[in-house]
């Protein structure tokens, strides 16, 4: 039986890679999508889309209250993907969700609501698998050379800085390296910020220029050697692999998931 989908964003680059990703995909169902400027229209009246007769809602309640869906993607910016996903949880259709920035504490309201209402969730700050394998290797080698500075390059449209993916990396950085300061103890900042952002002594230096797509280089240090891992992505393509294996997977959760690594076999 074919998943039935709404998208979020058709218009933006992510959500209209998705909408050409589940149109092809034969064991996908596009039954509508939430659009803040085409209300009323179908798919197929947008340039991008000829052939599409999927129906566009401004309203995201209207579209949950009104669609038979099972997943839900979002792709979309920090505060409306917050609303959209609470409100998908609340009508019981699974959110996948890419879209980065979130708050630690708006991840935790989500997780209670999934649990609440026994409805599978993944939010993945990078929906690449080739990213997931870079932060798990980082992972890994953090344990061996602890000293290490992470550097995310993004185009200059994207609003959050750092990136969800620079601070996952961390986070899970922070799993196998103790807590250190790094650099010289007398170290001053001669510019404000010429250091980058901190967590918890891990070093993130945020680039945004136009040409990029998303990229990242964690490099680590140690006496006599360097290494770098490093990933990637040159199209928004290299993101719907890990968007179709979280919808596959989001149906048979109960439970918020955050991180692509946590669903990969």
């Amino acid at each position: 039986m074919p998943i039935n989908i709404i998208i979020a964003g058709p218009r933006g680059k992510m959500g209209s890679e998705a909408v050409q990703m589940v149109s092809n995909e034969e064991s996908f169902t596009l039954v509508a999508c939430i659009d803040r400027k085409n209300g009323g229209k179908a798919l197929k009246d947008l340039e991008p889309f000829p052939g599409l007769d999927v129906p566009i809602f401004e309203d995201p309640e209207q579209c949950f209250q009104t669609v038979d869906a099972d997943v839900f993607i979002d792709l979309t910016v920090p505060d409306v993907g917050f609303e959209h996903t609470k409100l998908a949880l609340l009508y019981d259709i699974h959110p996948v969700v890419g879209t980065s920035g979130f708050s630690s504490e708006q991840v935790a309201a989500l997780e209670d609501l999934s649990v609440t209402h026994g409805t599978g969730c993944i939010i993945a700050p990078n929906f690449a698998v080739g990213a997931v394998l870079m932060m798990q290797f980082a992972k890994t080698a953090a344990k061996y050379l602890p000293d290490v500075e992470i550097i995310e390059k993004h185009h200059d449209q994207k609003l959050d800085a750092p990136s969800g993916t620079a601070v996952k990396t961390a986070n899970m950085i922070q799993e196998t390296r103790e807590n250190k300061q790094q650099g010289h103890p007398d170290e001053k900042e001669i510019l404000d910020g010429a250091r980058g952002a901190q967590i918890e002594g891990v070093h993130i230096h945020s680039v945004r220029l136009p040409g990029l797509v998303a990229h990242q280089e964690v490099l680590f240090g140690g006496p006599g050697q360097t290494l770098t891992i490093k990933h990637d992505s040159y199209n928004r393509a290299s993101f719907m692999e890990g968007v179709k294996l979280s919808v596959h997977k989001v149906m048979g959760l109960n439970k918020l998931v955050y991180g692509l690594e946590n669903i990969l076999e």
